[in-house]
């Protein structure tokens, strides 16, 4: 309790000034309340009390950010790589010096436990690190030499472009996106969920008080069907990258068409992880519970389908049955929380809804499956297995994005992958095995954007991250970030001793 209370007394100022008024836009390096005048509150899901008042964007709002944006291009994309680099290395240092109060705040807004929180503003001083270092050799392209001409290519900062994060690790997400759009020249309107506002405000701040001039980035808050409709529809636009619901992600495409906007799409997941008989199963234990109950389930290459080799399912389920109840659910701001509230009472209420679900498919609960609030407040749900599960069931199906896993059997490897295979996602897929070979076929055939074999989720920045289906287009990380927002141009230089083609003599 000592250092819960420690916690919540060091987040207190930050909170009091996000309280005292109302949380503004950032356009053009002026706070600024929304043209319309109106706000909307937010809320800790720790109990759903206020934590303040947020500026409700509307199309006025984003149209001044995408025009203070489309100005502020030509000089940033001017400026050397070299001066890119050190401006974003200055935004990484500022991201460490200021770690605690991102991750304090980060936490009590989203409901995210802090011992994966105090890792989110470190991992996003890395994103800005990695590419800053790519920044002096972003518009760097290849040598292509034919008989009697020289091409070579070269690349140019597409212009400004709309961020579009979500709501479960907003801070690290932002910095994703924003630091290789900035790296590569380009300039940014961000509009960050409106469930979880306040550390995309730090970030803002952090980012204007460490050089980044006015107008390269800029932050309106709001609705995604307002705010979000008006930035993928705003023609000064060239590109939109979005992380969230896949649903959300085809009205973008609708909503961008008219302009021909480039779109980067990360989006939902129901990723399997397949434990076969001759896998280290101490090892794939450990990272099937981290994988699923880690930050609250809610990120998109969570594992939450379990496939689990007939030979050794009852052995493995008892064991992942007393690790589950083993849990510890609490207050996110307290050290020993392993898992928090879930965001928002909508999003609990989905969650939830899944538990009657699953009884009517046929699905037994192993664990969990109620809510769990403290104090009966907030949006705490148990952490939940359901066992005795077909693919074809809804919980094996959709995105639940919650501390909930579905176990499945499967008799051997090539019904292991048509059970991984038979959906309609294919973001991440996590496969243990002592067998190479079968790894490697595994993976191959698995239809998934990204496969770690003995593995949990781990992060290498220069690797491409992204899904295929209903899960993404395109890809991020290292050089893949720049192919989306740069522009290619290939250059043909003859050496003057070719025959050209000659008409009308």
């Amino acid at each position: 309790m000592a250092d819960l209370t420690k916690n919540m007394s060091d987040v207190a100022p930050t909170l009091e000034r996000f309280g005292s008024k109302t949380l503004g836009h950032f356009i053009n390096g002026e706070l600024e309340s929304a043209e319309s005048g109106e706000t909307f509150q937010n809320h800790t899901p720790i109990d759903n009390s206020p934590i303040g008042t947020v500026a409700a964007g509307t199309g006025g709002d984003i149209d001044r950010a995408c025009q203070a944006a489309e100005q502020a291009f030509p000089p940033w994309s001017a400026l050397s790589g070299k001066k890119r680099r050190e401006l974003l290395h200055q935004v990484a240092d500022a991201i460490e010096a200021n770690a605690e109060e991102i991750a304090l705040i980060e936490s009590y807004d989203t409901g995210q436990p802090l011992r994966f929180m105090s890792k989110a503003a470190i991992r996003g001083a890395e994103n800005f690190r990695f590419f800053a270092d790519l920044a002096p050799t972003a518009r760097d392209g290849l040598s292509l030499p034919a008989e009697e001409h020289l091409n070579y290519s070269l690349r140019q900062p597409l212009g400004p472009v709309g961020v579009i994060t979500p709501w479960n690790t907003p801070f690290m997400l932002s910095t994703w996106k924003i630091a290789p759009a900035l790296a590569a020249g380009c300039t940014v309107v961000h509009k960050p969920a409106e469930w979880s506002p306040c550390s995309a405000a730090l970030l803002t701040e952090i980012m204007h008080d460490a050089g980044i001039p006015a107008g390269v980035t800029n932050t309106v808050h709001g609705s995604g069907e307002v705010a979000g409709k008006a930035l993928t529809e705003h023609p000064a636009i060239k590109a939109i990258s979005f992380v969230g619901e896949s649903v959300t992600g085809s009205h973008i495409m609708r909503q961008g068409a008219e302009t021909l906007k480039r779109l980067h799409f990360e989006l939902g997941g129901k990723n399997p992880v397949i434990v076969f008989a001759d896998a280290d199963l101490d090892r794939a234990l450990d990272a099937v519970v981290f994988m699923i109950y880690s930050l609250n389930g809610e990120r998109c290459t969570s594992s939450s389908r379990l496939l689990i080799e007939e030979s050794i399912e009852q052995e493995f389920l008892e064991r992942l049955k007393k690790r589950v109840a083993r849990l510890t659910v609490g207050h996110p701001l307290d050290p020993m929380t392993e898992v928090g509230p879930l965001i928002h009472p909508q999003h609990f209420e989905k969650v939830c809804s899944y538990f009657e679900i699953a009884k009517e498919d046929g699905a037994t609960t192993a664990v969990g499956g109620k809510p769990c609030l403290m104090n009966g407040k907030g949006n705490f749900v148990a952490p939940t297995l359901f066992t005795n599960a077909k693919n074809d069931m809804r919980i094996a199906q959709e995105e639940i994005f919650g501390p909930v896993l579905t176990a499945i059997s499967f008799r051997d490897e090539a019904d292991a992958l048509h059970i991984a295979n038979s959906t309609d996602y294919g973001l991440a897929a996590y496969v243990w095995t002592g067998d190479t070979g079968r790894s490697i076929r595994v993976a191959r055939d698995l239809d998934a954007g990204m496969v770690w074999i003995n593995s949990e989720n781990n992060r290498h920045l220069p690797a491409p991250f992204g899904g295929m289906k209903t899960s993404g287009i395109g890809r991020d990380g290292g050089d893949y970030s720049f192919d989306f927002y740069m522009e290619t141009k290939n250059v043909c230089i003859a050496a003057d001793t070719h025959t050209v083609p000659t008409l009308g003599h």
